[in-house]
């Protein structure tokens, strides 16, 4: 059985959601405790319940302590069969925080899995927006092999959520490893700017412009900003903007930025731009919301993977922690010069430890 402390490291939901997750791929009952002990509010949150028990339905796992405010909980996993999979989060809490936990998990099942997810966020504060996952997540892990997909059908803002998306994966037999050692020459910058019931005050388009003028007094003038006025969600209006560049070495750097009524839509595409800026400017190969996400599927691919980043959030440091502690890996970090070097440098023997 794996045994977890959720306070070590960050001490956030994301140890339980990847503990989740390894559990099932890896077929071992997990016992957790101090869930999201470092939070204000520790343990349970609807949002991370819902990661739970969906991660269970994949795997037709028994759950103990699987309640509100927990901070304790056993998990014993079963086959995972995947087919068709519905979940309802009842708040504004993160579908695409959801979609991470599932998404690793999905990979190891015996059919393709739709994952379909209703009453929740997709562009929250807090956690990556649902098209920087579709953007810049899906894509570099199709580097190693993944073939994944999200499709919005409801676009859900906080604090009332009722968002709705599908998360489409077709099983993998073996990830790849993926070496991004090199920045490269910088091709395009591109990005989606949405709002929802808000178009009267043209509030993608002004987010957009602000991003595109922000990048253009810094000599990136080849953005690609697509506008979309959404109707999608009567319930809650909203925004986001998330932008993404490539490289002529295959690197996606991405950001995003979440509207507020706080902030103009102009400080929205700012914020954005200058997030990327910053990426750019120090011309890493993973930006850092990508980095802290690509550690889990690094740990499961056999062979040496390794990446640059020029920030070592506390996400990082927790996921290496957490791979190390269930799955035996070995990571080194390196700094040079401004950059952050990521390796797995143990050859994980996956042959050996999946089921």
């Amino acid at each position: 059985m794996f045994e977890i402390d959720g306070s070590q490291k960050s001490g956030s939901g994301t140890i339980l959601r990847l503990s989740v997750a390894l559990s099932a791929i890896m077929q071992r009952p997990l016992h957790i405790v101090n869930i999201r002990h470092r939070r204000p509010q520790p343990g349970l949150k609807r949002q991370h319940l819902e990661s739970v028990l969906t991660v269970a339905k994949l795997c037709n796992a028994t759950v103990e302590g699987a309640t509100l405010a927990s901070e304790e909980l056993w998990f014993t996993p079963n086959v995972i069969e995947g087919g068709c999979v519905e979940a309802a989060i009842e708040t504004a809490g993160s579908i695409p925080m959801l979609f991470l936990a599932a998404l690793p998990v999905c990979l190891y099942a015996k059919n393709p899995v739709d994952l379909h997810v209703v009453k929740g966020g997709t562009d929250t504060l807090h956690a990556p927006s649902i098209n920087y996952l579709r953007y810049v997540l899906l894509p570099t892990l199709c580097k190693m092999g993944v073939n994944a997909k999200i499709v919005v059908q409801k676009y859900g803002y906080y604090p009332k959520g009722m968002g709705e998306a599908l998360l489409s994966v077709e099983p993998i037999s073996q990830l790849r490893a993926v070496q991004f050692e090199r920045f490269g020459n910088l091709e395009s910058v591109k990005g989606l700017s949405v709002c929802t019931l808000l178009s009267d005050r043209q509030v993608a388009k002004r987010q957009a412009k602000s991003a595109m003028d922000t990048l253009a007094k810094n000599n990136y003038t080849t953005s690609q900003i697509q506008v979309l006025n959404d109707q999608s969600n009567p319930y809650q209006k909203g925004s986001s903007i998330t932008l993404w560049a490539k490289t002529d070495t295959d690197v996606l750097i991405g950001t995003d930025a979440i509207g507020d009524l706080r902030k103009s839509s102009e400080s929205v595409g700012e914020e954005a731009a200058r997030k990327l800026l910053v990426e750019l400017h120090t011309k890493p190969t993973v930006d850092v919301f990508l980095a802290d996400m690509l550690i889990p599927y690094m740990a499961l691919a056999p062979g040496r993977s390794v990446f640059y980043t020029n920030y070592l959030s506390e996400h990082i440091e927790a996921n290496i922690w957490l791979m190390e502690s269930m799955l035996n890996s070995v990571f080194s970090i390196e700094k040079i010069n401004n950059l952050y070097r990521i390796e797995k440098i143990s050859d994980y023997n996956a042959k050996h430890c999946l089921p």
